[in-house]
């Protein structure tokens, strides 16, 4: 990795935050890029519509790692609304930017943690409270979600 990554970003792949599995997580999202490679797991544990822990094991470059540790700080302790209100983009500015060719990490991202809070939803049987999750890589080729 070189000059192109802002300090944040380095500091979030050096030292990832909230790496692992979560055993006791109540919702999953693993989200790849066959493209490039990435594979992103994320683990929630919400609690009275809370993200009350997260988790992430990431399989990918440097800024797939930063963008996975940046997204699990930003969501812990929010309720589910404000955490679905986190955009790709507010993952990136939160790290001072990514390079336009790294800026499918924070898609990955954003709908790693989408897909864990859907997961949620499912297997709560409340997936109709919020019918208005949407992965932004479902419309994206290249995109593929097991």
């Amino acid at each position: 990795m070189n000059g192109q990554y802002s300090e944040k970003v380095m500091d979030h792949f050096m030292h990832p935050r909230n790496v692992g599995e979560l055993p006791d997580a109540n919702g999953v999202g693993t989200i790849g890029n066959p493209v490039c490679g990435d594979v992103m797991r994320l683990y929630v544990k919400i609690e009275d519509d809370k993200i009350v822990d997260v988790k992430f094991k990431t399989f990918g470059c440097g800024a797939a790692i930063a963008t996975s540790s940046m997204v699990t700080e930003m969501v812990k302790g929010k309720s589910i609304p404000e955490a679905l209100e986190i955009s790709n983009r507010a993952v990136a500015e939160a790290l001072g930017g990514l390079p336009p060719v790294k800026m499918h990490c924070s898609v990955l991202a954003e709908d790693a943690l989408r897909s864990a809070i859907k997961d949620y939803l499912v297997k709560s049987g409340r997936e109709k409270e919020f019918p208005e999750i949407k992965l932004k890589g479902e419309h994206d080729e290249g995109h593929e979600h097991p």
